[in-house]
């Protein structure tokens, strides 16, 4: 036969209830109960000890009373102890009246004149009486014959203030027990009382506690914390919380990267952790809206906020720098695109033009065609990079020259543009120039006699960048706006938002120290002026990446700007 397996018995196991409610509710009675006892045995202890005290000084005073009688101090003198002797007939009548449990007075012997008890009469005491016969004054709590008792003992003295004897009066040690005991019921009345009302304010605490952390349990509201510190620091965007007085109180690490900002942000607003500027404004609530396009430093940022029930707010950041670089790349792709189909339909146009003047045997005259057509685009290539020695600078012109073209604008370079190829940061430049050219094309399209020119030239370790059109200019109280990011006119393009390339120029002049300014053109027009301070190396110096910038390709060459003097 096979045994039968038994099943595996169950373990009760007593803890904690699992609900936060429940816990603090049970924690907060248990300290109010353990205060509430421990209240009541600090009182009772001290109540022992007084009641005590208070007996053993009742006892003494009966004592004094006693030994001051003269009958007494008489009778032990003159008489011999006897149950019907005067010393017991005082000390009886003493005792009844002052309801103590005895008052025996003995001699110098120890040898008892009175007693409660007759029969004891005449024999010795039982504890030692010698304090008292030594003249002094005695309280204690003792054990006798009648059981333990409050003493009070004082010597007995004879008219010429000799030591005759001794008196010693008890009270029953029941009597203080109780009234001890007769105080500890309105004692437990007042602990269980306030036992009570901590009982009432523990569960009005716990159901404040229950609301706010939604009933969740300990072990949860720590795991939700170890989660939301992986979650904050591991998600790839920027989390800014602000408390409800506007201040900063947390960060995540990509906030802090995009921000460019650490810890000692945290407690201020930001305004003071930021600056002025629109990312300020956004973060502060100032700006609404969602997916908000804000620049900080070199970054472009998509911001939200959303406020919390607490009156503070979260804002979220994502990097959208490198997309706005691919769409604006993109933007400037399908520009050439567009150029160059146009340039092939003008070539093929020309080419008929040439194959007619061939077959017309106007020889001379298609001579003549071809070195026009030729010293046209030579003329322009020579011209720019005469005066404009850096090539990453020139490359751009020409190609915003061949745009310009093809959009019936004439992009031209100023006489006065002298520009050496000592360039510390000639990316920046080239962002900075393309922005206000893509800016003046857009400015002057479909106007008649259209016509942008570029001016930059070195003043010292100074450039002065100028970039004038022929369109409407932009009026006096816009001269602000319009760099001012995320304000545009113009519909956005197919990739983002539009308001970016002059608030970039501004903040690119103003990481060098320099300014970005708009004004009227001479003839009718906008001037755009920016002026870069130190960005200029010392004659017979390269720049640090002077030869990197002119081996590698980049992306700006054909231009980035998405702005226009309508924007802001």
């Amino acid at each position: 036969m096979g045994m039968r397996s038994t099943p595996p018995v169950r373990r009760l196991r007593l803890g904690l209830p699992r609900r936060m409610f429940s816990q603090v509710l049970l924690m907060q009675v248990a300290i109010a109960a353990g205060v509430a006892v421990l209240a009541t045995g600090l009182f009772l202890a001290p109540l022992s000890k007084q009641l005590d005290q208070e007996a053993m000084r009742r006892a003494l005073a009966i004592a004094a009373t006693t030994a001051q009688d003269p009958q007494i101090a008489e009778g032990v003198r003159t008489t011999a102890p006897s149950g019907n002797g005067p010393v017991q007939r005082a000390a009886e009548r003493i005792r009844r009246a002052t309801h103590a449990e005895y008052i025996v007075v003995l001699d110098r012997d120890w040898v008892r004149w009175s007693h409660p008890t007759p029969s004891e009469i005449g024999r010795r005491v039982s504890t030692d009486p010698s304090d008292a016969l030594a003249g002094k004054e005695v309280m204690e709590i003792d054990r006798g014959t009648l059981g333990r008792s409050a003493r009070g003992k004082v010597p007995l003295y004879d008219a010429g203030h000799h030591v005759i004897g001794a008196v010693s009066v008890g009270i029953a040690y029941d009597s203080v027990r109780a009234r001890l005991i007769s105080a500890i019921p309105g004692l437990f009345a007042y602990a269980g009382g306030a036992l009570a009302v901590g009982a009432l304010a523990a569960w009005l605490i716990s159901r404040r506690v229950q609301r706010q952390t939604r009933d969740l349990a300990f072990s949860d509201i720590s795991a939700l914390l170890a989660e939301r510190e992986a979650m904050l620091h591991g998600i790839r965007e920027g989390v800014v919380a602000l408390d409800r007085g506007g201040r900063i109180r947390l960060l995540n690490d990509e906030a802090r990267r995009l921000l460019a900002i650490g810890d000692e942000a945290l407690g201020r607003t930001p305004d003071e952790a930021l600056g002025a500027g629109r990312t300020t404004d956004v973060l502060a609530g100032r700006v609404t809206g969602t997916d908000l396009l804000t620049v900080c430093g070199q970054r472009v940022l998509v911001a939200n906020r959303m406020p919390t029930g607490d009156g503070g707010a979260v804002a979220t950041l994502r990097d959208r720098t490198e997309l706005e670089q691919l769409g604006r790349e993109l933007d400037s792709t399908r520009g050439l695109i567009d150029a160059l189909r146009a340039q092939d339909h003008e070539h093929a146009n020309r080419m008929h033009t040439l194959l007619g003047l061939l077959e017309l045997e106007m020889y001379d005259d298609a001579v003549e065609f071809v070195g026009e057509v030729v010293g046209d685009h030579r003329a322009t290539a020579e011209q720019v990079t005469e005066r404009i020695q850096d090539p990453l600078l020139a490359a751009l012109l020409v190609g915003k020259a061949t745009v310009a073209a093809e959009r019936g604008v004439a992009l031209g370079v100023s006489e006065r543009t002298r520009l050496p190829d000592r360039l510390i940061d000639p990316r920046g430049l080239v962002t900075v120039v393309g922005n206000l050219v893509d800016n003046a094309l857009d400015a002057v399209a479909a106007t008649p006699h259209a016509r942008v020119e570029v001016e930059a030239r070195a003043e010292g370790r100074t450039v002065v960048l100028e970039v004038r059109d022929t369109g409407p200019g932009v009026p006096a109280d816009l001269r602000e706006l319009i760099f001012t990011e995320g304000w545009s006119t113009k519909k956005p393009p197919a990739h983002g938002k539009r308001g970016i390339g002059l608030s970039l120029v501004r903040r690119l002049a103003e990481r060098q120290g320099g300014s970005a300014t708009v004004g009227p053109a001479a003839g009718g027009g906008a001037e755009f002026t920016v002026v870069l301070p130190e960005a200029l190396a010392e004659p017979g110096l390269v720049p640090a990446g002077a030869e990197q910038a002119a081996g590698a390709p980049t992306g700006t060459g054909t231009g980035t700007g998405t702005g226009t003097e309508e924007e802001a």
